[in-house]
């Protein structure tokens, strides 16, 4: 059974997850007139999260201090919190319906596609690199 989650462990995720949303809204927001869909920024913004976050968890298995049963506080503030929020499925998802509501679905296909799989190879990659590397 799960541990029961604590009011410190809310204002945690809380306090990580304000900066993280105003950070994908800025960087979204800035490279808007430099791509041809607001999309791709979104897209490029997913995926380095899931390779941050990936990273941000190797890092916290490989931790030799860590109890890997429970979840630290930084784990909570910076992974669950600030590259939680960074990352948005819920934008992926509109902005993925909105392209395929316009008749584009090339660009729908590889936007889906590239999110899902570019998502998972990016987290998988900064897992991989958080575990091999060695904190001392």
């Amino acid at each position: 059974m799960a541990d029961p989650i604590t009011p410190g462990q809310v204002v945690l995720v809380g306090i990580g997850a304000i900066p993280g949303a105003w950070l994908r809204l800025r960087i979204v927001n800035h490279f808007d007139p430099m791509v041809p869909r607001k999309h791709w920024g979104t897209f490029a913004v997913n995926l380095t999260a899931a390779f941050a976050l990936g990273l941000v968890l190797g890092l916290h298995i490989n931790d030799p201090c860590t109890d890997s049963e429970r979840v630290s506080a930084l784990t909570l503030l910076v992974a669950v919190g600030f590259f939680g929020s960074l990352s948005t499925f819920s934008t992926f998802a509109v902005e993925l319906l909105t392209t395929l509501k316009q008749g584009h679905w090339r660009e729908s296909f590889f936007l889906g596609i590239g999110s899902i799989l570019g998502g998972l190879a990016m987290a998988g990659l900064g897992y991989s690199i958080g575990l091999a590397e060695r904190i001392a």
